[in-house]
């Protein structure tokens, strides 16, 4: 049980993600995109510092940047696919589970408060909101998008998202790698920023 724990908590420490190799970052990309249970693991800061870590420590990533967006695309993309054909497959009786450790209703509610504002959209800015990135996927299965057109958002969205954050951990890191000392700071500051829009969607359907 300790064991389990300890390895719960590495799962979410971005750092020890990173350090532990690429095959364990792009599982995480790919579960916290793809799997309901991943809405709590720290993508936006992993892609980050994978980015920075690129400029700073190339040895530790063993891949160049753009191998490493490519990876991260695919793995994003894929994950996107899975939560899609689980949530077309389970259907509407999502709404209808009981919540547990690694299931909040609020969750889903959130998310599809969200697609009543922006549509199709949503797969695409979804990808920069932390718990929205996760089920964004599997709502669009539920209500049962158009696959070629999910696949557009998907694509769209998973180039947006990981280009723009691991370009800008890469660029840091290059001009100025002595952020590298300040990534608890900047996890942090991360988790702060994407997680305000998120609360903010849940409190607005919580008064509705």
């Amino acid at each position: 049980m300790h064991q389990a724990w300890e390895f719960l908590k590495e799962l979410t420490n971005p750092e020890s993600i990173v350090q532990l190799g690429l095959p364990l970052l792009l599982f995480v990309i790919f579960a916290e995109t793809g799997l309901f249970v991943g809405f709590f693991l720290p993508g936006d800061s992993l892609v980050f510092i994978a980015g920075l870590l690129c400029a700073t420590s190339p040895q530790l990533m063993g891949v160049n940047i753009f191998i490493l967006m490519l990876c991260l695309c695919l793995a994003a993309i894929t994950g996107n696919v899975v939560g899609y054909l689980f949530g077309k497959k389970v259907g509407e009786k999502l709404f209808q589970r009981d919540d547990s450790l690694l299931f909040k209703k609020r969750h889903l509610t959130a998310t599809k408060s969200f697609y009543e504002r922006h549509g199709g959209k949503t797969l695409v800015l979804g990808r920069f909101l932390p718990i929205i990135r996760t089920f964004a996927p599997i709502l669009a299965g539920v209500i049962k998008i158009d696959f070629k057109q999910f696949m557009l958002y998907n694509i769209v969205g998973a180039v947006a998202w990981i280009v723009s954050i691991s370009s800008t951990g890469y660029y840091l890191g290059s001009h100025f790698p002595w952020v590298k000392d300040e990534l608890g700071y900047i996890v942090i500051g991360l988790i702060v920023i994407t997680t305000i829009p998120v609360v903010n969607t849940y409190i607005k359907e919580r008064k509705k």
